[in-house]
């Protein structure tokens, strides 16, 4: 665990989900499921949490879920704050590849500014942002492989892209307090003229609160690092999104909206420096949290990578973490990666 927690200081609903992956990817392999749960029981899985499964038997693959649902003992825990909680489902979705980390919350500030200056009402705002902050979490369904290609996608890997928006709003859609975000934010990757993907839908089926999300997004992307091109400016990506529009793919009015939005939205963004990292510390973590080597890390920013380590030894210290993956979650949490 990133925080170090051991036993029963990781909360029992992480414990759970841990086996129950784990079961799955088992099962899915044709290994033997209770043997291996049975081995790891008080070592990697938690005792009580293996008991339990093994009690379920065996579970059909088309009624899993509801089966687990029923399964939950009393009492119910409800999630009251459900920005926060889709707010973590976020970043969830977004470490799914480093080239990606910090990128819903972006797109999800930035949406949420263009939609007030669409004069959108406070519910609908409040969806825009809810559904931008989880328009990605399908990613997590896709190979690494084909999300951190150098190279030129393969027809069969562009295949699987276009799956993410479906994967979306499939998950949405079983979550009966989030199915009214699926729709919104399963369409990020639509495009007016009927262009896009998955559904092609186009014209009036794309509500403004989902052509503002589309903006957003292809606005976002084209600003940061990508495993086979380098961030745009913000000039020429600003460029590229009225060739969009003028192309008839994005909605005018829409990029517009964005477009007056980029500065709005880096403001709401930008906070004070926490832990006491100084902006070097904090260029140093943004860039090792996206993956990059000391090695890598000197290079971009003209140090030597033993003046790295140094700033990494010194960034672990402030914010109480002792490894890259924690660091990448703590920058993430504190929203420094844009």
């Amino acid at each position: 665990d990133p925080a170090g927690l051991t036993g029963e200081q990781i909360p029992l609903e992480t414990r759970i989900a841990i086996v129950a992956r784990d079961a799955d990817l088992f099962a899915r392999a044709g290994e033997d499921v209770a043997g291996i749960l049975r081995r790891r029981s008080g070592k990697a899985y938690d005792p009580g949490v293996v008991d339990a499964v093994l009690r379920l038997g065996p579970m059909s693959r088309e009624a899993e879920w509801s089966e687990v649902l029923d399964a939950e003992p009393e009492p119910w825990a409800y999630v009251v704050d459900i920005d926060n909680a889709l707010a973590a489902i976020a970043d969830y979705a977004d470490l799914k590849s480093p080239w990606t980390r910090g990128h819903s919350p972006a797109v999800a500030e930035l949406a949420l500014e263009a939609g007030r200056l669409a004069g959108l009402d406070e519910e609908t705002l409040r969806d825009l942002r809810r559904a931008a902050l989880v328009h990605d979490l399908g990613r997590v369904g896709v190979d690494n492989g084909v999300w951190d290609k150098e190279g030129p996608l393969a027809a069969s890997e562009s295949e699987k892209v276009r799956l993410h928006p479906y994967l979306t709003e499939r998950v949405l859609d079983r979550c009966a307090p989030l199915a009214g975000l699926a729709r919104i934010a399963s369409s990020h990757h639509e495009r007016v003229d009927g262009s896009g993907y998955h559904r092609a839908s186009a014209g009036d089926d794309l509500p403004l609160a989902a052509r503002i999300l589309a903006a957003a997004d292809v606005m976002q992307a084209l600003t940061t690092d990508r495993p086979f091109r380098p961030a745009w400016g913000q000039e020429d990506a600003i460029e590229m999104l009225e060739e969009e529009a003028s192309a008839g793919h994005l909605d005018p009015e829409a990029v517009a909206l964005v477009i007056q939005s980029v500065g709005g939205a880096a403001k709401s963004l930008a906070k004070a420096i926490p832990g006491g990292l100084t902006d070097r510390e904090v260029e140093v973590l943004r860039l090792m949290s996206k993956g990059n080597t000391n090695k890598q890390i000197g290079q971009e920013l003209f140090i030597s990578p033993k003046t790295v380590g140094r700033h990494v030894e010194n960034i672990y210290a402030k914010i109480g973490v002792s490894t890259r993956a924690g660091a990448a979650l703590y920058a993430m949490e504190h929203r420094l990666l844009g």
